[in-house]
Order: C-alpha cells, then sequence, then structure tokens
C-alpha cells in the first residue's frame, strides 16, 4: 500500500469524526452497565457476593462445546455454529462467551433461578420449532405461567430492561442446584442473610449519635408533678448539650448520671457463626478455596460437589432446549470440558506429560498445546504410540525380525570365537 493510500484511509477515533454523528441519537446512558445483574438474595447487604462470584468465575474457565458423539457417546468433533460461538467467543454486543456464563451462573446461584434467552434468531420462536440462536442474554424471571414466562431481560436497543413474556420451549431455564441450601424461604442462607441484617441494624443503632445516658434525680417521681419536673430538667441539659459548642452541661450536685457505653449482651454473633459454619458444611465450602490455600483433594472435592453439578445443570438445560431430536440422533450435543492439567503442580507436569504418552492417550503434540507450546513439525510428534519403545518396521514380519536377531547373535558369537 503506497504512502498516499495509507494516508487517505488513516483513521483516529478522536481525530476523525463520523458525518452521520451529528444527526445519531445516542440512547439511556449511564456511568454503570445497564446491562449487569444485580444480585439480591432477599438483602440489601448480600455478604456471599464473594464466594458467588468466584465459583461463577471458576465455571465460566470451563468449555462449553456444542460437539458431535460417536456410538459410544464419546466425543468426536466440535460443531462450528452460532450457538458454540456464544459459548466460546460472543454471546451478546456486551458480553463475550465467558463473561455470558459467568453472569448466568451468578443470576442462578443469587436468585435460585435465571434464563438465558435467545434475542437474535433466524426464526420465530413463539412458532418455529428449529431455528438458529445468534445471541443470547440473561434474564431474571419475574413471573410464571403454564407453557411462558415473564422475563426481565435488557434491551441493547432501548438501553433498558424491559419484561417480555417468552415461551418456556424457547428459554433454558436454569435452576440451581442448590436451591434448597441457598434460595429457599427458610433455607440456612436466608436466615443467615436475615441475621446479618438484624447485627446490621444494630451496629447503625449503636453508631447512631445516641448518649444513652440515664439521669437520676433526688427525689421520687411517682407522683406526676415530679414527673414533669423530670421531663422539664432532661429537656433543659438535652437543651445544654445540644447548643453547646463543645456539648457540655451542668447538672446539680445531688443529680448523678450514668451512661450506658455498650449495648446489652445477646448471642447474635454466635448464632451467625454457626449459621456460616453449618452452610459452608452443607455447600461444600471451605476458606481454603477462596483464599487460594487449598490442597489439591479440597480443590477436587470443591470441583465435584459445586462446580459439576452447576456446569451439569446449565449444558443439561440449553441441550435439552436447544438440540432437537433430529439432530440429537445424529451424535448433537452440548457438553462440558475441565482442564485437568490446571491443578497439576509445574514440577509434576513432566511426570503426568510422560504417563500421559506413554499409555497412548495423548500425543506429543496434544500435550505441547495444554501447557502452551506451538505443535512440533516432527511427524512422530501426532503419532498416538509410546515413545519409549522403538518403533516397528512395517516392512518385516516378527519372525523375520526373530530370525534377523537370531543370526545376528550367531554373528556376533562367531566374532568373538
Amino acid at each position: 500500500m503506497s504512502l498516499k493510500t495509507r494516508l487517505k484511509r488513516a483513521f483516529n477515533a478522536f481525530a476523525n469524526r463520523d458525518p452521520t454523528r451529528e444527526k445519531y441519537t445516542y440512547s439511556v446512558s449511564s456511568s454503570r452497565r445497564l446491562d449487569r445483574n444485580v444480585i439480591t438474595m432477599g438483602s440489601k447487604h448480600n455478604v456471599l457476593a464473594g464466594p458467588i462470584a468466584r465459583i461463577a468465575m471458576d465455571c465460566a474457565q470451563i468449555k462449553i462445546e456444542h460437539c458431535i458423539l460417536d456410538e459410544n457417546d464419546r466425543y468426536k468433533e466440535p460443531v462450528k455454529d452460532s450457538l458454540n460461538n456464544i459459548f466460546n467467543l460472543e454471546a451478546n454486543i456486551d458480553e463475550s462467551g465467558v463473561a455470558f456464563v459467568q453472569n448466568t451462573i451468578e443470576s442462578m446461584l443469587g436468585e435460585g433461578v435465571v434464563a438465558m434467552c435467545p434475542v437474535d434468531t433466524d426464526g420465530n420462536i413463539f412458532t418455529d420449532d428449529t431455528f438458529d440462536i445468534y445471541t443470547m442474554r440473561t434474564g431474571q424471571i419475574v413471573q410464571w405461567y403454564t407453557d411462558r414466562v415473564t422475563v426481565r431481560l435488557y434491551n441493547d436497543q432501548t438501553g433498558v430492561f424491559s419484561d417480555i413474556t417468552l415461551p418456556k420451549k424457547a428459554v433454558a431455564i436454569v435452576v440451581n442446584p442448590m436451591y434448597t441450601i441457598m434460595n429457599d424461604y427458610n433455607s440456612d442462607v436466608q436466615r443467615y442473610l436475615r441475621k446479618i441484617a438484624l447485627m446490621d441494624s444494630i451496629d447503625e443503632a449503636a453508631s447512631s449519635g445516641k448518649l444513652d445516658i440515664i439521669i437520676q434525680f433526688p427525689y421520687s417521681l411517682r407522683s406526676e408533678e415530679r414527673r414533669k419536673e423530670a421531663e422539664q430538667r432532661k429537656a433543659e441539659i438535652t437543651d445544654q448539650l445540644k447548643n453547646s459548642e463543645y456539648g457540655i452541661a451542668y447538672i446539680e450536685a445531688n443529680e448523678r448520671i450514668t451512661q450506658l457505653n455498650r449495648p446489652a449482651e445477646n448471642t447474635l454473633l454466635q448464632q451467625i457463626e454457626y449459621l456460616y459454619n453449618k452452610i459452608m458444611g452443607q455447600l461444600g465450602w471451605c476458606d481454603e478455596i477462596f483464599n487460594g490455600k487449598a490442597d489439591e483433594q479440597t480443590m477436587t472435592n470443591y470441583y465435584t460437589r459445586i462446580v459439576a453439578p452447576i456446569m451439569t445443570a446449565v449444558t443439561t438445560e440449553v441441550d435439552r432446549k436447544y438440540i432437537t431430536t433430529n439432530a440429537r440422533t445424529r451424535g448433537h450435543a452440548i457438553k462440558w470440558f475441565r482442564d485437568p492439567f490446571k491443578l497439576v503442580p509445574v514440577s509434576e507436569v513432566p511426570d503426568v506429560a510422560d504417563k500421559l504418552t506413554r499409555n497412548e492417550i495423548l500425543t506429543s503434540n496434544e500435550v505441547r498445546g495444554i501447557i502452551g507450546y506451538k505443535p512440533s513439525s516432527d511427524p512422530g510428534a501426532d503419532e498416538l504410540r509410546n515413545k519409549n519403545l522403538n518403533k516397528e518396521n512395517p516392512e518385516s514380519s516378527p519372525d523375520e525380525e526373530i530370525q534377523n536377531g537370531n543370526s545376528d547373535e550367531d554373528t556376533a558369537l562367531m566374532t568373538q570365537m
């Protein structure tokens, strides 16, 4: 390309201006992303937002593929279509495939159920039985019907959330596998959140600026006149403290003031700690998982008891709604795959790679791809065989090799003699 052509085609987003920019009407705008779903879980302070975000992040790192299975239901090859593109590249104009899965699982764990809704398709989702999906979004179900659901879905054309009623056959409705523990009204998690809200209200009352003092007067307050005098005296002391520059007041010599410098004791904190430990045990969570100190056995248990049920729930629902019977008979399915090498320490990678290649499970180039190296140009790197054994000569038979081996031994003996 010549210099003149390069200068003519040059464009800078700040220096150059679109000729239609002045006529463009901008939609609703905000200083934060409008399409993000907010996790409520029935409490304004969701203390489980951190663990939920970590679980959603771990689940989003797992690969979801629209693939073809062989006659034994084993993975054969991926299907390069728009549905596979949604989970691996781009789900919509705002989210990549990873962000879409993470947003879906965060909403599912927070609300208990979530809807994965097709937005752009090549057919009518109300009347057609088969259609290709080009974009999808995560929505909150606000109303249930027998064959339809009303979903609160972000509209990227207007920039606001809208309630739209869609048929159940076209919406992937994913239910939290731990719904009974986390989202049910009387579940331990909801009790825990109510206890946290109660403790927050106590803390707000304790830090509201009240003095919490008791004034002891030198006379009895049983009569009505004495009580009126006490109320008047209390108002005078309050007025002195309020209008004084430094908050100073005076009392008479025979009056006494007792300050309540701490709230009354209760067992709320012990109840919160008990519920927290109980919830962690029921869900299979532990603090070591979230602070990065968990060992291999703990992480394996975490992926088996938490991540695997969640990913199975997502892929099963997508497979049920968007893979037709005809395609399923031809081996099409939605599967998830986790990279087992992520939990292997660097010091153990050579030993694991040797076992996988020696037992003819992976080729050398497949192992190189897993650890991040480019494939080798050696033809033997794509062969599924044990590299520790000598390569057999296809032109010679085993009998000929034995005869050749005997003749070589005889020749060696004769040479020694």
